[in-house]
């Protein structure tokens, strides 16, 4: 509701039932003609009243301390104003007088808070957020639906009854009642906990649960495949078309690094001649809006040509055919078996690939790798690295049980030679 008119008034209002001189005073809050009394708990003459001005009479120093002090109690109906308009609601004459009263936020809830970020940013889906992050809050706010039913019994929660043990029993709760796993439960929380923030930036919470609160991932070992793995999927020529196409595929995406959602969408005009006159892909990471700007090596652009006549990609514009991700997937495992590949085949080990078989492990920096990747931080690109380093702890081991064993054949024997 936009405010038009705001007005404050103080008035006399006889007694009940009663003849004496000496009347209540009220104040009357009017906004846009709507109007909300409160009495001031004050009596005055009605003789030495101004009911135009809406002030005492006189000069006696009685009527000086009334006029202070309504006009004090005006202050405080400015300030409750200025509180509404900067939380952004709406400044009506029931919002001001529950701010006066100290009831504007009995009936601050969590879900109602939760639900009302959650369709402020779908309302931003395409432009500041992506729809997984969207499907991410919503699930994150039936979860906290679901834990407020199992620890409290209730529907909803008040804010002010969040503290540091809720957020441990909600840890507890996901890992006990829905079995996620540490990292799953730690991204929910972090979901949580930017809600929780607002609340106290807006002055609904005195302080913040999660401020003694660790949220910290458990680093995860990120699978890609070898050089001879990914030459093994190469070659192979499968039976089917759509195996043949998925193998495609994966392939442009382990020499990009682009994930499955970016690969789908990935559209003919984002191919542009770049400052070195080879072809370069541009684009943004949909999980995280980041720009990604890379040339294209010979076996994607391979690719690319082979699908630039398919009635998919004419249809749409789109620079491969791209099927569904669960579909992609589940071919992925299907290519894994006929290759004799023992690793759990998903599209994502694409990216963990092209980070490390193709790039670090070919001698690109690891800053020149996090842009591509477009990564926002070198600390996200950091752990490639570290799957590197297993490599050559690997292949060091190797290295000196060969050297062992050619120190051992080589070894000159210590018994003394007869003499002749």
């Amino acid at each position: 509701m936009i405010e038009k008119s705001f007005r404050i008034t103080f008035f006399l209002k006889a007694r009940k039932n009663s003849n004496d001189e000496l009347h209540h005073l009220f104040l009357r809050i009017t906004v846009n003609g709507e109007s909300r009394e409160i009495s001031t708990k004050l009596d005055w003459s009605k003789k030495r009243w101004n009911s135009k001005a809406g002030l005492a009479l006189g000069s006696k120093e009685d009527a000086l301390r009334l006029n202070a002090y309504l006009d004090s109690i005006r202050m405080k109906v400015m300030q409750a104003r200025l509180q509404l308009m900067e939380k952004g609601k709406d400044v009506t004459a029931d919002s001001v007088r529950n701010v006066l009263l100290g009831e504007s936020e009995e009936n601050q809830f969590l879900l109602e808070i939760f639900k009302r970020h959650n369709d402020h940013m779908e309302s931003l889906v395409g432009s500041e957020f992506a729809p997984g992050t969207l499907e991410r809050y919503k699930t994150s706010y039936d979860h906290t639906k679901a834990y407020i039913r199992w620890k409290f019994g209730k529907d909803d929660l008040e804010i002010k009854k969040l503290d540091y043990e809720f957020i441990s029993d909600y840890e507890y709760w996901f890992k006990s009642v829905r079995k996620c796993s540490h990292n799953t439960t730690v991204k929910y929380l972090a979901n949580m906990k930017k809600i929780v923030l607002d609340c106290v930036k807006r002055g609904w919470l005195i302080r913040d649960p999660f401020m003694n609160y660790k949220l910290v991932k458990k680093e995860v070992h990120r699978e890609a495949l070898t050089e001879e793995e990914l030459d093994k999927i190469a070659k192979r020529v499968f039976s089917t078309d759509r195996l043949n196409q998925i193998r495609d595929i994966f392939i442009f995406s382990c020499y990009t690094g682009l994930a499955y959602v970016d690969v789908k969408n990935l559209r003919q005009d984002q191919l542009i001649n770049g400052i070195d006159g080879e072809k370069w892909l541009v684009t943004h990471r949909q999980k995280t809006q980041a720009p990604t700007r890379l040339p294209l090596l010979p076996e994607a652009l391979k690719i690319i040509h082979k699908y630039q006549n398919h009635p998919v990609v004419k249809i749409t514009g789109k620079v491969l055919p791209t099927p569904s991700n669960q579909k992609t997937n589940a071919y992925l495992k299907e290519i894994a078996d006929l290759c004799g590949i023992n690793k759990e085949l998903t599209f994502h080990i694409a990216r963990h690939t092209f980070a490390t078989t193709i790039t670090l492990a070919n001698g690109v920096p690891l800053e020149t790798v996090s842009k591509m990747l477009g990564h926002k931080s070198l600390a996200q690109t950091q752990h490639y690295a570290k799957i590197l380093d297993n490599k050559v702890s690997e292949e060091m081991k190797s290295l000196k049980e060969i050297l062992n064993s050619k120190a051992k054949v080589a070894k000159p024997s210590l018994k003394r030679k007869p003499r002749f």
